[in-house]
């Protein structure tokens, strides 16, 4: 690694070297990095970014080791809705008692991710003892779903919504959207059960042919 070559775009002549070392680890291994943490930067912003660290300090593996006190109670703070000022008051003392509880219990060895801990909490009946601390696990197992939701349905809406329909009624625009996030479950559904649906409401207006799967 310490042998040299010449700088790129510059002649042998010129007697500009460096080392592979430094190749590879200043103008790739350093610009890749660079590359990720600018990408990140503008996929995630501070806020996002903010809740994603105080998420992570609920993660069960080696021993708890990411817990931090204070950013918890931050995103307890940041929901709000879900958290009351005497709420608040007693979550800050119930993380310090379920910290040392969950760090000496052996049945938490093997939890490596939120699921697993939500799922031990509840079979050891902790859920009941440290129920605050529950709902922030709760919140932080619901929040990727529901982020992913949300960008899923403005790019449905992307989609759907063109300049040719800009028109479109509200209501229309929700079930089609419906229809298009969903559609994986959509698929799962039988063609004849949404005919005979259909014929079977009072507003249709016709009345439609016999379902035929062969078609």
């Amino acid at each position: 690694m310490e042998d040299k070559i010449p700088v790129r775009g510059r002649s042998r002549r010129e007697g500009q070297w460096i080392t592979y070392y430094h190749h590879y680890h200043a103008e790739i291994f350093i610009a890749v990095i660079d590359l990720i943490a600018t990408e990140m930067n503008n996929r995630f912003n501070e806020t996002t970014t903010e809740l994603l660290i105080c998420i992570s300090c609920l993660d069960p593996r080696d021993s708890f080791s990411r817990f931090h006190h204070g950013r918890l109670l931050h995103l307890a703070e940041i929901y709000y809705d879900d958290f009351s000022i005497q709420d608040l008051q007693v979550l800050k003392e119930q993380l310090h008692t379920y910290v040392h509880d969950v760090r000496r219990s052996s049945d938490f060895v093997e939890c490596n991710d939120l699921a697993s801990l939500a799922v031990k909490l509840v079979e050891n009946r902790k859920h009941l003892v440290f129920p605050l601390v529950y709902r922030l696990i709760e919140l932080a197992l619901i929040l990727p779903v529901a982020t992913a939701s949300v960008e899923r349905s403005f790019s449905a809406m992307n989609i759907i919504k063109t300049d040719l329909r800009n028109k479109i009624g509200d209501e229309w625009l929700n079930d089609m959207m419906m229809c298009y996030i969903e559609r994986r479950v959509f698929e799962t559904i039988d063609d004849e059960a949404i005919l005979v649906r259909f014929q079977n409401m009072q507003s249709r207006r016709i009345q439609l042919p016999p379902y035929n799967s062969n078609r």
